[in-house]
């Protein structure tokens, strides 16, 4: 193994490079009209705008965001060194007031109302009382007609306030179920209002996430020691992530990964390698957007002496459902008070499928529940059963005696067969959440049926190899941080860092 785990992705790339600059002369065409707009005026380059998340982000909101998280940056300083004892206090009154003037007084009577209700449950100390009023909160801005009318009675000022009321009112219900759930936790008497309101008004965190559970929040928020090299560290991040925002832009206004997809007139026409290659590159893409979104979060965060969650793990290095995952914080939220809660240790196949299940029914509240959504969890939640279905299977006799008898490499040669369907199983469901149901059956077919067996086995071998060299990584990663032999680690169960 002398080349990079990249390998995999420049080669996909280079495909969908190559599709593009072929089918360059569509760019005018009439179903891009609504996704490419002018972009770079100087280069005469149009610029992809399928993104509304990502152009909220880095354009239309970009100056008010700057603003405010600059303010939370230059506040936080002072009063740490003034007053350190009282820097969380100041971090909610901040992020309060930013709040208020963002959103006006209705939605902040919204959100405190959200936020007196779930800390009454809290008082009594029941678990699933407080996940039961959390759930039902979660739904009032979710489900239709409740989420209108609060919607009618917060939004219109300007045109992004819808957006950021849900974004907004639901990460602070998250918040408030996680300060319930730990209160619960607590023996000896109860967390108060003013800590709730402190951990919820966090200004980073509050519009756009990551969540941090309420535990880690409180525990963070008595160090102030700084480790070693930690300034310069974050300092390189920063570099990193504002290098990545300008290769992103050269993505939008050269490749448009987003927008292609969009007219199936034009991706019927691609190759097999490049079908393959563009629905790869829209789950890099949505990867290098979450690392890239939660990474500017979390460099704020950081300075603040926080551990916030940390990005996503790279698509490249995905094999099993276990760490598919685009946003951490919402993964350590369910992990914690969902999934190993109730599925343990995640070996029995009852106890996997009712942690599954109640997993992705709250994922589902929480993402908004319509078609995909749907569509989209069923997959998901079957494939992360399914592996440890075949884990149980091929743990028999005569399987388990054939492994044992093998040698460690043959049985991480056979792992990663099985790993490389994984993979473009996970790309599969989880692009038609990205793009559409019909790219996604478009792209399957392609894979499956029409391109079998020289697209097929070709796409798998060179999968294969990748997913090889991922393994061959994490194996020696292991050893340095053990030296004792490590079992082979069974592809279904592998727990994100």
């Amino acid at each position: 193994y002398v080349v990079s785990h990249h390998f995999v992705l420049i080669l996909f790339l280079y495909e969908y490079l190559v599709c593009f600059l072929l089918y360059s002369d569509n760019i005018n065409r009439k179903a891009f009209k609504e996704s490419v707009k002018p972009g770079w005026h100087y280069f005469g380059r149009k610029m992809d705008v399928a993104d509304f998340e990502w152009m909220m982000w880095f354009s239309t909101f970009r100056n008010h965001i700057l603003f405010a998280l600059t303010g939370h940056v230059i506040f936080a300083k002072i009063f740490t060194l003034l007053a350190p004892k009282h820097r969380s206090l100041i971090f909610g009154v901040y992020g309060g007031l930013a709040v208020l003037v963002t959103m006006g007084w209705t939605f902040m009577a919204l959100v405190l109302s959200h936020c007196i209700i779930l800390y009454s449950v809290a008082l009594v100390k029941s678990k699933w009382m407080s996940f039961a009023a959390g759930l039902a909160t979660l739904a009032s801005i979710k489900l239709e007609p409740y989420n209108s009318w609060q919607e009618s009675l917060v939004t219109g000022s300007f045109d992004l306030q819808d957006i950021l009321f849900y974004g907004g009112c639901g990460f602070s219900i998250m918040r408030c179920m996680s300060f319930a759930l730990e209160n619960c936790e607590k023996k000896d008497g109860n967390y108060t209002f003013c800590d709730l309101l402190r951990y919820n008004f966090y200004l980073p965190f509050f519009f756009f996430g990551p969540i941090m559970t309420f535990d880690r929040y409180y525990a963070n928020n008595t160090q102030l020691t700084r480790k070693e090299r930690e300034m310069w560290n974050i300092t390189t991040k920063a570099l990193l992530h504002l290098g990545v925002i300008l290769v992103v832009d050269m993505f939008f206004h050269y490749l448009y990964i987003l927008t292609i997809p969009s007219d199936m007139k034009l991706v019927t026409k691609l190759s097999d390698w490049c079908l393959a290659g563009l629905a790869y590159s829209n789950l890099v893409y949505d990867w290098v957007k979450a690392a890239v979104m939660f990474g500017v979060i979390n460099t704020v965060a950081t300075l603040d002496h926080l551990d916030p969650p940390q990005p996503p793990k790279c698509i490249t290095m995905l094999y099993v459902f276990a760490e598919t995952h685009f946003d951490r914080g919402i993964n350590d939220w369910l992990c914690k008070y969902v999934y190993d809660y109730i599925g343990g240790d995640h070996d029995k196949i009852f106890k996997e499928l009712l942690a599954t299940f109640c997993t992705f029914a709250i994922t589902t509240l929480w993402l908004g529940p319509c078609e995909l959504v749907y569509i989209w969890s069923f997959f998901n939640c079957f494939g992360l059963n399914f592996e440890l279905w075949v884990a149980k299977f091929f743990s028999l006799p005569p399987f388990s005696t054939i492994e044992g008898a093998m040698g460690e490499a043959m049985s991480r040669r056979i792992r990663g067969v099985f790993n490389a369907a994984n993979f473009w199983t996970i790309v599969l469901y989880n692009v038609l959440s990205l793009n559409s149901l019909e790219f996604a059956k478009l792209v399957g077919r392609r894979l499956i049926s029409k391109g079998f067996p020289l697209s097929t086995l070709s796409v798998l071998l060179v999968t294969y190899c990748g997913v090889q060299l991922v393994k061959e990584r994490e194996r020696q990663q292991a050893l340095l941080e053990d030296p004792e032999p490590v079992k082979p680690v069974d592809g279904g169960k592998e727990k994100a860092e």
